[in-house]
């Protein structure tokens, strides 16, 4: 029995976070999703991992240890990419507890399934769709109602499930283990809530208060001087905090990543840029961005009632007092840039200007509050995004090229995602 990794249709709902990655890509606490699948399966089966097409051959690239898009074996079982995976998910997906023909559902949402892979594709050649339709699996198979699982079923619940995911994550940690290069008058307050690996760097006079929660610095991290941390912050391999920057509760820095000023309840992905004052706050900023000396966030509005996105042209509610900026991959924002709460900016998109940019932000567009936007010319586009990824000695591949192309020319075209 082959176990497949799935992408369904409701991963449209996830852009702009998901056009350069698969679902399962996202992170919420300090590891993506694909992370807390496979740390929690153990090895005790092999993952085949389905995206969509235009995202396969970088996704290959970077992950060549993985099976992507391949149908090996007749009998499948499902598992859905959205899912946060606990121990009760990883038991049935070991077990591989369920009779052919049978499927898990909560809601409309098809957790795990047992079928034959004809039930996936009348391809002559075999090709898996991009999406799975739920609906139309589901349809032929003996469905169970269950309840109590976790998905990403909307783009804002990679910020609802953080906290609590940063103390899930956090039990795989090894506490008090302290290494690395920690200067003689750095302060560290709890040592036995502190992990700091090999290779790490502590400079003079950093703070890394550990008493109210864990604080995680990986392998080449740089603490720099009268950086403070404090409350469940996570710092991946070759980050970097800058001086004088107040990391609060609940933060996860993606490895390459820089930070500064003042950071709370927020996600970092790897390779971008927050390295100046300003405040962010209960954010998601994709990798490749990079915000300006002085961006400010409001993750809060004036009358404390439940922040709302502005999606496809109408106001969704998401039932969180606090939210902050969702960024998309390679969106950037000029210095002293501001942020309404619940702000969405699409994936390439460049910010500048004062007063507040609108609330939906569209891919690959650039221009300011005063000005409007206008769409961002790929081949511009492209050329930048190059020059970033050099500087941090990543060189884009023709792989990433071609996705990056991809995606580039749908959000012209306002085409359907995919």
């Amino acid at each position: 029995m082959q176990y497949l990794v799935f992408e369904d249709e409701k991963v449209s709902g996830l852009k702009p976070l998901v056009n350069f990655k698969p679902a399962y890509g996202l992170y919420t606490g300090f590891r993506s999703l694909a992370q807390k699948l496979e740390d929690s399966i153990a090895e005790r089966v092999r993952l085949t991992w389905h995206l969509r097409a235009y995202l396969a051959p970088f996704y290959r690239e970077r992950h060549p240890e993985r099976t992507v898009n391949s149908i090996e074996q007749d009998e499948l079982f499902l598992v859905n990419g959205r899912l946060l995976c606990d121990e009760k998910s990883a038991e049935i997906i070991a077990q591989g507890a369920l009779d052919p023909g049978n499927a898990l559902m909560q809601g409309d949402d098809l957790l795990f399934a047992r079928l034959h892979r004809s039930r996936l594709s009348d391809l002559p050649d075999g090709k898996l769709p991009d999406l799975l339709d739920s609906g139309l699996l589901a349809a032929g198979l003996a469905v169970q109602q269950v309840s109590g699982f976790r998905l990403i079923g909307n783009v804002w619940d990679v910020m609802a499930y953080h906290t609590g995911e940063m103390e899930r994550d956090a039990e795989r940690l090894e506490p008090g283990s302290i290494d690395g290069d920690i200067h003689p008058s750095a302060v560290i307050v709890n040592r036995s809530n502190i992990v700091i690996a090999p290779g790490a760097i502590v400079k003079a006079g950093a703070v890394l208060d550990a008493e109210d929660g864990f604080i995680a610095v990986g392998p080449g991290a740089v603490v720099e001087s009268q950086a403070v941390l404090m409350q469940n912050v996570f710092l991946s391999p070759c980050s970097r905090v800058k001086a004088g920057s107040r990391v609060y509760s609940n933060v996860f820095v993606g490895t390459a990543s820089k930070v500064g000023g003042e950071v709370e309840d927020s996600l970092i992905e790897p390779f971008a840029n927050k390295q100046h004052d300003g405040f962010l706050g209960h954010s998601y900023i994709s990798s490749w961005c990079n915000l300006g000396a002085g961006t400010n966030t409001s993750d809060l509005k004036n009358n404390y009632s439940n922040v709302k996105l502005l999606i496809d042209g109408c106001d969704v509610s998401t039932g969180l007092q606090f939210l902050g900026l969702l960024m998309g991959d390679h969106a950037k924002c000029s210095i002293n840039s501001m942020f309404n709460t619940g702000t969405i900016v699409g994936t390439g998109a460049n910010v500048f200007g004062g007063g507040f940019p609108p609330k939906d932000v569209a891919p690959f567009t650039w221009g300011s509050a005063a000005e409007g936007f206008e769409p961002y010319l790929i081949e511009k586009a492209v050329e930048t995004a190059r020059k970033v990824m050099e500087r941090r000695q990543v060189a884009m591949s023709s792989a990433y090229e071609t996705m990056f192309r991809f995606v580039a020319a749908r959000e012209h075209g306002r085409k359907c995602f995919i």
